[in-house]
């Protein structure tokens, strides 16, 4: 989920000329900025992201919109977390439980195949969401 909202944010509030830098991700999002981190140079190896680098760099889509697929996103968020989970074993958890949870991940996969970040944009602006504006105010006298 962290790296579906990171992707998003960053397609939602990034073009042109303008970048996300991670500061401005971490306060929108509510996450740390050390959370992000790993993520969003995961993000960039992948060519999921583009990173600029410098005292306005940030982040902006690798490649257009519609052709980030949302599982690619998540496939990279998953890489990126720390297996240091539980090992359950028992019969139960064999018979029932994994095999469950491999038809939730077949599912989820198969949505996740169909949507792109583009699909996620215009949901986004369905609900009345709109970018923010950060250009520099201009005055003429």
């Amino acid at each position: 989920m962290v790296a579906l909202a990171i992707v998003l944010d960053v397609a939602f509030n990034s073009g042109g000329e303008t970048v996300v830098n991670a500061a401005e991700l971490a306060e929108r999002t509510g996450m740390a900025r050390r959370t992000l981190e790993p993520l969003l140079q995961a993000l960039s190896r992948e060519r999921l992201l583009e990173s600029t680098r410098g005292p306005h760099g940030g982040y902006r889509l690798g490649r257009p919109a519609r052709l980030i697929k949302v599982s690619d996103v998540i496939t990279v968020g998953l890489n990126s977390l720390d297996d240091s989970g539980h090992d359950l074993g028992g019969r139960l958890h064999s018979a029932v439980i994994e095999p469950l949870w491999s038809e939730f991940d077949a599912r989820l996969l198969a949505l996740a195949e169909s949507l792109t970040i583009e699909d996620l944009l215009r949901r986004a602006a369905k609900a009345g969401l709109r970018r923010l504006v950060n250009e520099p105010l201009n005055f003429v006298i």
